[in-house]
């Protein structure tokens, strides 16, 4: 609380109208974190609803039947949306509501509740970005293999060519994929997301497949919306050797290869960084004739998503990296309550990378923000932390723009607090306060410095 003006008192060095007026701001939210209704209305189930209510592999047992429940409560977030003069809104389709088999048999319910999201935020001036993949693949999907069945790139398809024709007269923004090595790394070889796989081949054929899915839904929406604007999203971090050693860089550079080009280069048209990760072309067994030429799209926009950087050193034991991240925790540096790293630059660095990729046409800083200890006290919440990381992580996007790099928007993850995947409710990265059990919500300190700095007050 003693920290508040201060942080505020910074957030007057910047101002919205530096970034241009084309500018797009906004909030970032998922379908599985915020929508609740986990089995309502014909929505099959997800491998999240299987992985936290028959695996209980979650902190606390936690698990998003609930959660925010937004599939009821919509209208008066988007209200509360529009209150704090949010103008663009990124969500995500649930495979699973709307196809439940995730092929086959159309759920009606959840192809109209969709259409309500839609037609609402329109009428209240919020423009709709749709992610179409957000993690919560059918789990009937998942029970013929899942990103590690190439036939997943057929069921994709069919997904992709029902929402862009049901909801392309509306919808101008989309995006492919969220976040690709997250939900293939943490699902497929880590175990610590759904679907909780622990395997090298299946994380290798995931990781082709899903990039087969990435160009092929960005193919799919420009032939059905040729005038829409399509992206794709991708999770990076700022990577930096440990110590100044040779061993040190060499395993930095190694596991930037893997966290920051493995999804980016081959929609580029690079191809996969086998050069840097000899060990991935074990991937090339699962190539078909002709994928390399089905790896590029032309996108129009690149979703950066970015929190922290990682510092990186040598470990001969790790398999087939030998690298090993440092923790936050371990480093003596300000973190947030997922032990990440508070480092601005890590935002201006990523950028400064995207943005020399001549095949990016334009970045949309589609996720940034922070999850820091949130409590309630007198009917607010003051969250002086997360103000001054916002405020300096946008100085550093601000920067970048000024510089001539191609960034052309900035989404805050999250509005509201919610289910934050392994994490549970544990972290809450929301401009507005959730409490679950009640379902009130308080906008914090955070939310009224975002809604200031929008409307220039």
């Amino acid at each position: 609380m003693e920290h508040e003006p201060a942080a505020t008192q910074h957030t007057h060095e910047l101002r919205r109208e530096s970034f241009g007026k084309e500018f797009a701001w906004g909030v970032s939210t998922a379908a599985y974190q915020i929508e609740g209704a986990h089995d309502a209305d014909g929505k099959g189930p997800s491998i999240w609803d299987e992985f936290t209510n028959t695996k209980k592999k979650i902190l606390r047992g936690n698990h998003a039947n609930h959660t925010c429940d937004f599939y009821n409560r919509y209208p008066a977030d988007l209200d509360l949306m529009k209150a704090m003069q949010i103008p663009n809104f990124r969500f995500s389709f649930s495979w699973p509501r709307i196809l439940p088999e995730g092929i086959g048999s159309v759920n009606q319910k959840g192809l109209d509740y969709y259409d309500r999201l839609i037609d609402n935020c329109l009428a209240r001036g919020i423009e709709p970005w749709v992610t179409l993949y957000h993690w919560d693949l059918p789990a009937a999907l998942e029970r013929k293999g899942g990103w590690a069945n190439r036939d997943i790139v057929g069921w994709f398809t069919e997904y992709v060519q029902l929402c862009a024709s049901r909801y392309g007269d509306r919808v101008r923004q989309w995006m492919v994929l969220n976040e690709p090595m997250a939900f293939v790394g943490a699902g497929y070889f880590l175990g610590i997301h759904a679907p909780g796989r622990r395997s090298i081949n299946g994380f290798l054929a995931a990781t082709h497949h899903a990039t087969l899915c990435q160009a092929e839904g960005g193919r799919i929406l420009k032939g059905i919306l040729p005038h829409a604007e399509v992206g794709t999203t991708f999770s990076c971090s700022h990577i930096e050797p440990f110590r100044d050693l040779p061993r040190d860089h060499k395993a930095a550079q190694r596991v930037d290869a893997l966290l920051n080009r493995l999804f980016l280069e081959p929609a580029l048209g690079l191809g996969y960084p086998f050069a840097d990760i000899p060990y991935l072309r074990r991937m090339e067994k699962y190539f078909a004739p002709g994928d390399e030429d089905l790896l590029p799209f032309d996108f129009d926009f690149i979703g950066l998503q970015n929190y922290t950087r990682e510092m990186v050193r040598f470990s001969f034991f790790t398999p087939f990296l030998q690298a090993k991240l440092v923790p936050a925790s371990k480093r003596g540096v300000e973190r947030t309550v997922m032990d990440w790293e508070v480092y601005p630059e890590s935002m201006y660095h990523m950028l400064e990378r995207f943005n020399g990729y001549a095949g990016v046409r334009k970045i949309i800083v589609t996720e940034n923000g922070s999850a820091f200890p949130d409590t309630v006290t007198n009917g607010q919440v003051h969250d002086p932390q997360r103000v001054a990381y916002l405020n300096n992580y946008l100085k550093q996007v601000l920067r970048a723009k000024q510089e001539g790099m191609k960034v052309e928007g900035y989404f805050v993850w999250t509005f509201t607090d919610n289910f934050e995947w392994a994490e549970g409710y544990h972290p809450r990265f929301g401009l507005v306060y959730v409490d679950f059990q009640t379902q009130e919500r308080i906008i914090k300190s955070s939310g009224h410095w975002y809604s200031r700095f929008l409307t220039n007050a």
